[in-house]
């Protein structure tokens, strides 16, 4: 079974990636392919540059994430343009990862993919876990753990589809309001229930 696991900024999605790692079941990252798809002699990297210029790189030639996210923060079509070379190449190493996983004979994976709904990703897995915080608690961690103002964290929480939204899409919900083994015994017993564990 291939299992969507989503939430929302400072939702604690990334301790129950974790817990699942941990517990044998491997995790694919969307986050940690978004990077090595545009690193140095990758595709997506030669067509980036090839798009944007020269001047996006850093003196040791690699992406300046910085300078790209200013072009592509204030400009839609520029933004469109880098996701048209940046998706595919991340969907298509996810889709590599978990043909590679399959073969060494693991049959639960997880698709760890913070814009699951966002990016219309739901095609790639069969069930979905959706790890939820409320507003309050998500604002507190993200502050504490950024040392964001309220203003910085709340802009960033609202660039994200509101996790009550992510909630009523999900086969399954993780509410991380309490402790860590509390969150794990939630977890534990969805995989149960799904028969993968």
């Amino acid at each position: 079974m291939i299992i969507g696991l989503t939430g929302g900024i400072a939702s604690g999605k990334s301790t129950v990636s974790k817990m699942l790692t941990d517990i044998g079941i491997p995790v694919v990252d969307a986050d940690v392919i978004a990077r090595e798809v545009v690193e140095i002699g990758e595709p997506a990297y030669e067509k980036i540059i090839e798009t944007f210029g020269a001047d996006i790189l850093a003196f040791d030639r690699n992406l300046d994430r910085k300078k790209l996210g200013t072009i592509v923060f204030n400009n839609e079509k520029q933004r469109l343009a880098l996701n048209e070379i940046v998706h595919p190449a991340i969907r298509k190493r996810m889709k590599d990862r978990v043909a590679q996983w399959q073969e060494k004979g693991y049959r639960t994976i997880v698709l760890d993919i913070p814009l699951l709904f966002e990016s219309k990703l739901t095609s790639m897995v069969e069930k979905i876990i959706v790890v939820y915080v409320d507003e309050e608690l998500q604002l507190e961690r993200l502050k504490l753990r950024d040392q964001f103002t309220d203003q910085e964290a709340m802009a960033r929480i609202s660039s994200q589809m509101p996790l009550q939204d992510k909630i009523l899409l999900a086969d399954e919900v993780i509410h991380n309001h309490g402790s860590i083994a509390e969150s794990k015994d939630q977890l534990l017993s969805i995989l149960r229930k799904w028969d993968c564990i």
